[in-house]
């Protein structure tokens, strides 16, 4: 088991439940695959830069242990997943 963190924003213009619904869908994917150390949500902050027409985003920080293979099906969720602007997942030192 490795630690990771995930750093994702969430689209600003979805409802409360929605967004909630759909933190509760990554928190319960990572930690069926691996343990969660941390979970922050940072809550709506400015973009640097407009993302498909958005200034704002809701910002979410997590930090986990896994396993190496379960990074590629975390990145894929994020990649399918509606709501989702940005993601990066990184590997931390020990």
């Amino acid at each position: 088991m490795r630690k990771y963190e995930t750093m994702f924003i969430v689209n600003p213009t979805i409802d409360d439940e929605s967004r909630n619904a759909l933190l509760e869908k990554i928190k319960a994917l990572i930690e069926a695959n691996g343990e969660i150390i941390s979970y922050d949500e940072w809550g709506k902050r400015r973009l640097a830069y407009k993302i498909d027409k958005h200034a704002e985003g809701y910002y979410v920080l997590i930090q986990f242990t896994a396993n190496p293979e379960f990074i590629k099906e975390l990145e894929r969720v994020y990649k399918i997943t509606d709501g989702i602007l940005r993601f990066l997942v990184v590997k931390l030192e020990k």
